[in-house]
């Protein structure tokens, strides 16, 4: 969203089952895997990976070089920047306190969108692990990183690892993957600079905040 896409590109390529529905636009080199249902009209960029049963719901956006691995539910509302990684069995939702019916129990909802439901960002570079819970009105921040199995409840500052239910932040991670810092949730990250031990990226961390700093 915004870096465009790379050139040569593979085609695109859609596995015989998968599902995907007239309005749906796909980007070049995009791989789409067995019995995945995209609906429409959700956008989808390049070179991207969608794992195989995965559901991607209608007004969703997805940018360049996303990988989601197979069995994840992204529900309406949910916008995806790109070179972002999603594990196994991760689940968004968009709607806070959801009911099935009206208070008189004598009308089903509809689950198309309404004003209910909320919207998730997920900022470019972050990496969100396996069987995460995603909630709503929120977003993940650049290149932070969600730890397997947690239930995100509020907006991730970039750069910040969480993980457990409720989320919480106990590191920092650089561009590469590599976290640089760990303290304790209750206390957060001191202020200070930081280098990353695997690829000498340099940080600057003041009150929580994470800013990219010029290599040495």
């Amino acid at each position: 969203m915004g870096h465009g896409c790379t050139s040569p590109r593979n085609p695109l390529k859609i596995h015989p089952t998968a599902l995907v529905e007239d309005g749906v636009l796909l980007g070049e080199g995009t791989a789409v895997w067995d019995n995945v249902h995209l609906r429409a009209p959700s956008r989808i960029g390049c070179d991207c990976i969608i794992g195989e049963k995965t559901y991607v719901a209608y007004d969703v956006v997805i940018g360049d070089r996303v990988k989601i691995n197979a069995f994840v539910y992204i529900c309406a509302a949910v916008t995806i920047e790109d070179g972002v990684m999603i594990s196994a069995g991760t689940m968004f939702t968009n709607d806070r306190f959801p009911r099935a019916t009206t208070p008189n129990l004598k009308t089903l909802r509809s689950s198309e969108p309404d004003e209910h439901t909320l919207p998730t960002l997920v900022k470019e570079g972050a990496t969100i692990g396996a069987r995460c819970v995603i909630g709503n009105a929120l977003a993940i921040g650049r290149f932070a990183m969600v730890g397997m199995g947690a239930v995100v409840t509020k907006t991730v500052p970039d750069f910040h690892l969480v993980i457990g239910h409720p989320a919480r932040s106990v590191g920092l991670v650089c561009r590469c993957g590599e976290p640089f810092a760990r303290f304790d949730a209750q206390q957060g990250p001191e202020d200070g600079n930081y280098t990353c031990s695997a690829c000498a990226r340099n940080y600057s961390v003041r009150a929580g905040g994470v800013e990219e700093s010029e290599s040495a």
